[in-house]
């Protein structure tokens, strides 16, 4: 496949529900000067939304939402879910950006989700089984740290965390190895950012990793700094299934960016900044859930299959 050819279908490959945005401030049941950046993931015959909602001191707390369909019809959370603890120093000025996976070997939910404290931004780790009630485990990492997620099963009896902490000023993703969610070594860079590129001053995880028979499909932001701000759009890189640390393939061009007028204005403008994803095979359909310029919440929609075949086509990273 050429390059045309490929820029031509990543761009087709996304498609905006036509009812975006699916939740607003407005739709609050308490005040919000904005709902975004929401961990999604499928529970029975539900989607379950953790929604970053900022309020007019400018913290941020979690707040679950709930819809049959995972479009219309969202049932939220009258008060918080999640709060910061105020007598804990690291989530003194709120908790963001939230991502949850299912680890099966603990039969729960493990929820990541960034602390902001006097020392900087961390990554931090609650448990729940019902996303009504949390043990929270704590910080993982020294700060700065962002965007992580656990992967939902060990790598020869090691968790592993991809996470962006910034490291001699640089940006990049990390991957990270625990025995026990506890202590964490083994660190290692997993993609950086590119010179020139529309992800050339930042990356960082967007949704949880989706494991595929071809292996583990990472949805990632990337940064650009122009004249007039920085653009936050969205690609795509395939890991490999045993060995993470492996980055098969990592797709050249975006596939979704800032367009719409949601996207484009709102307290940061030119933002689409994923942090969800719900998979549905017997429907072929991939659900994306955003943040879109750090206002609202949207959700865009592939097929499955389209995705994979697109990743397929995606340049090889040679080692």
């Amino acid at each position: 496949m050429n390059e045309l050819s490929r820029q031509e279908k990543a761009y087709r490959l996304f498609k905006r529900y036509e009812g975006n945005p699916i939740l607003t401030p407005e739709s609050w049941p308490y005040p919000a000067n904005a709902v975004f950046n929401p961990a999604a993931i499928k529970l029975n015959s539900e989607t379950v939304l953790l929604v970053r909602v900022e309020d007019m001191r400018g913290f941020s707390h979690i707040t679950a939402a709930r819809s049959a369909d995972g479009f219309t019809n969202w049932e939220i959370d009258g008060t918080p879910t999640l709060e910061a603890d105020q007598t804990c120093q690291e989530e003194k000025w709120g908790l963001e950006d939230p991502r949850i996976i299912w680890l099966e070997e603990q039969k729960q939910f493990a929820v990541t989700y960034t602390s902001f404290g006097e020392g900087g931004p961390v990554i931090s780790l609650a448990i729940t089984k019902n996303f009504k009630a949390f043990a929270r485990l704590g910080a993982l990492l020294p700060p700065e740290d962002k965007d992580a997620c656990l992967f939902p099963r060990r790598f020869k009896g090691r968790f592993a965390l991809i996470h962006r902490p910034i490291v001699r000023g640089e940006a990049h993703m990390w991957l990270s190895f625990s025995p026990d969610l506890k202590h964490w070594g083994d660190h290692r860079v997993l993609i950086k950012t590119r010179p020139a590129y529309w992800d050339c001053h930042r990356v960082g995880l967007a949704c949880q990793p989706i494991e595929m028979p071809i292996g583990w499909m990472i949805f990632y932001h990337g940064v650009r700094i122009t004249t007039a701000g920085a653009i936050y759009r969205v690609g795509i890189a395939l890991l490999d299934l045993e060995e993470p640390w492996r980055v098969l393939r990592r797709s050249d061009e975006w596939v979704l960016a800032p367009r719409a007028a949601y996207e484009r204005v709102g307290d940061v403008g030119d933002v689409v900044f994923p942090s969800g994803a719900t998979v549905h095979k017997e429907t072929d359909r991939l659900n994306l859930y955003y943040g879109a310029a750090d206002c609202t919440v949207a959700v865009a929609t592939a097929s499955l299959s389209d995705v994979l075949d697109y990743i397929m086509s995606c340049p090889e990273i040679e080692e």
